[in-house]
């Protein structure tokens, strides 16, 4: 299944894409797409709804973030060797972690806000995993049980914040905007191999990101299950697996993001983003 949010921000409404590509009500249905609704059974009882008898979304509604009451946004850092490469770092020995705030998480379509101050906005075309139920010192071989599904994230990140300054890097990436998340989430019995989906990344229509799942270094199970050894994970938590080179930090010379740029983002089988960038309005 594809489930998604949609309506003005603040106020979306669960929804789901049937077959034909059709957005359907699911209010009265579910609450909203996030705890509960995101277990095994949750998720069953939504299947088992015939979406005929839902009611018709227009196509050009807004399409808000496809999860609800995210507690923890995660993100894993340098989890590609190519694009650790690029940054002129080692792969790591263990998954570096680092939080986005959720005040960052927006739709897929909503606009990349470039904060006061900023001058080095970057991209980052990532595959999302959905945590699903409660995952706390869960197995390798267990870790995908947990997953309620997956989506693209696009980590919006800023650098120098990020690299220049004193501190973590959550900074560099808890700007509002900073967290598109969406158009839907495709549940994990709909992906048949989480490590074996291309993505892509274009800036203005040129291609800057064109990879595949396939080189995470840590895979899905391994990062589900290694952070369930540090923190509990819950319905509606994100985790942002990392990115596959080509990002503007990257490139030869340096390229940021400026008002009037156009990211464009897609993996395969989750869909795409569309996202104007914008300098901050206030």
């Amino acid at each position: 299944m594809k489930l998604l949010r949609f309506g003005e921000l603040g106020n979306e409404k669960p929804g789901m894409m049937d077959a034909n590509g059709i957005i359907r009500d699911l209010t009265g249905i579910v609450p909203d797409i996030a705890g509960a609704a995101l277990s095994d059974e949750g998720l069953k009882a939504i299947h088992e709804v015939d979406p005929a008898r839902l009611p018709v979304v227009h196509a050009d509604t807004r399409l808000g973030p496809c999860v609800a009451g995210t507690g923890k946004f995660i993100c894993i850092g340098l989890n590609y060797a190519d694009h650790a490469a690029e940054s002129g770092l080692d792969v790591p020995p263990e998954p570096v972690i680092f939080m986005k705030a959720t005040s960052a998480i927006c739709g897929p379509n909503d606009p990349i806000i470039i904060p006061c101050g900023s001058e080095k906005t970057d991209w980052e075309v990532e595959l999302a995993v959905i945590i699903g139920k409660r995952a706390k010192y869960v197995s390798q071989a267990a870790a995908l049980d947990y997953v309620a599904g997956y989506a693209i994230s696009n980590d919006v990140s800023e650098r120098a914040f990020q690299t220049e300054r004193s501190g973590q890097w959550t900074k560099g990436k808890s700007c509002d905007n900073f967290g598109q998340i969406g158009p839907w989430l495709v549940t994990r019995d709909e992906v048949e191999d989480p490590q074996d989906l291309p993505m892509w990344l274009t800036v203005n229509g040129k291609k800057m990101q064109n990879g595949s799942t396939k080189t995470m270094v840590y895979g899905v199970a391994h990062v589900v299950s290694y952070l369930s050894q540090f923190m509990s994970l819950h319905p509606g938590d994100i985790i942002s697996t990392g990115t596959p080179p080509g990002v503007g930090m990257g490139q030869k010379p340096q390229q940021y993001l400026r008002p009037g740029d156009v990211v464009k983002l897609g993996i395969d089988g989750l869909g795409q983003q569309r996202q104007n960038v914008i300098a901050d309005p206030e």
